[in-house]
């Protein structure tokens, strides 16, 4: 009897689409940590991502999606199905007058050099984030005082069962970090943004300017998921860590970034049990010093409390 990963392998080679197996996850996410996935689709075409959708409910297999890994703590156990992974095969930008539309795969500095080279402005504050605009879009991204919410117009995303629908701003429910694709079940396919005419100087300038704030002040030189923990109302998770004297805690080599108090960062093997372990110290340090309860902001792939089974 053909086991499903073969027959999957099978269906990808009809759809000329890429496929990894027993592919490690910590390849492929910002942190650099993950044990490994049964099976890593790169989906190029919105109808091999149906074919692939359709295999994995006919196949009783579970799935899940996946842009640059940016925003992803993956279990040390790694994923016993299939990532579906929205990315450079899948990354089209179009353009007509100042819209763009981006299939979720394009990444914001993708999205933001493009912006740039046809003197639009509006991406300036996103092209440093280190994301898909579909994982963007998801989490209603922002920084320097930007966010999704202010340029995206409308998004096209398939259901389950393969349907693909339109949805306009005023739907999505965009909040910090937030929107109405968090929670369900929609696969994010391309996303429309409103961006307006501006000199390509100016434009270059800000763009230039953020990043050397952003390699300045952040931890870009070793891994992580970008900002640890989602911003409290009324403060900051940086300024509470820091305030705690936690800068420089460690357990293993995850380790709370001695450069930006806001970045947990992976300083050479760390696992996932190591980062979740230095969170909760993290969490409750700063709820028992100053009040405030932190929430994680990467999303967590995989069963971090399961056996590990891949090395």
């Amino acid at each position: 009897m053909e086991r499903w990963y073969d027959t999957l392998q099978k269906l990808c080679k009809t759809l000329d689409c890429h496929v990894q197996m027993a592919e490690p996850l910590r390849n492929h996410t910002t942190f650099r940590i993950g044990g490994t996935c049964a099976a890593f689709v790169n989906i190029n075409s919105v109808e091999a991502l149906r074919q692939v959708l359709k295999f994995c409910q006919s196949h009783g297999v579970s799935y899940t999606v996946m842009g640059n890994g940016s925003n992803i703590l993956a279990a040390d156990s790694g994923y016993e199905g299939v990532i579906i992974h929205l990315g450079r095969d899948f990354s089209e930008i179009r353009h007509s007058g100042n819209t763009l539309c981006c299939q979720a795969g394009a990444t914001l500095a993708k999205i933001g050099k493009f912006a740039l080279e046809e003197s639009l402005s509006g991406m300036e504050c996103l092209a440093g984030i280190p994301g898909t605009v579909g994982g963007a879009l998801y989490m209603n991204a922002g920084a320097y005082g930007g966010e999704m919410a202010n340029v995206v117009v409308s998004a096209r995303y398939m259901l389950p069962d393969g349907t693909v629908q339109k949805i306009m701003r005023d739907q999505m429910h965009l909040a910090y970090r937030s929107s109405i694709f968090r929670g369900n079940t929609w696969i994010i396919l391309d996303v429309t943004l409103q961006l307006e005419p501006g000199k390509y100087g100016v434009i270059k300038e800000e763009m230039d300017t953020l990043m050397a704030r952003r390699r300045a002040k952040q931890p870009l030189e070793l891994p992580s998921a970008g900002s640890t923990f989602q911003r409290p109302v009324g403060s900051y998770a940086s300024f509470l860590i820091d305030q705690c004297g936690l800068k420089g805690a460690s357990v293993g080599d995850a380790q709370v970034s001695t450069k930006h108090a806001g970045f947990v960062v992976n300083t050479g093997k760390a696992t996932c049990r190591d980062v979740l372990e230095l969170c909760e110290f993290v969490k409750q340090t700063v709820q028992e010093k100053t009040g405030y309860c932190l929430e994680l902001e990467p999303v967590i792939l995989g069963d971090p409390n399961q056996k590990v089974e891949f090395e």
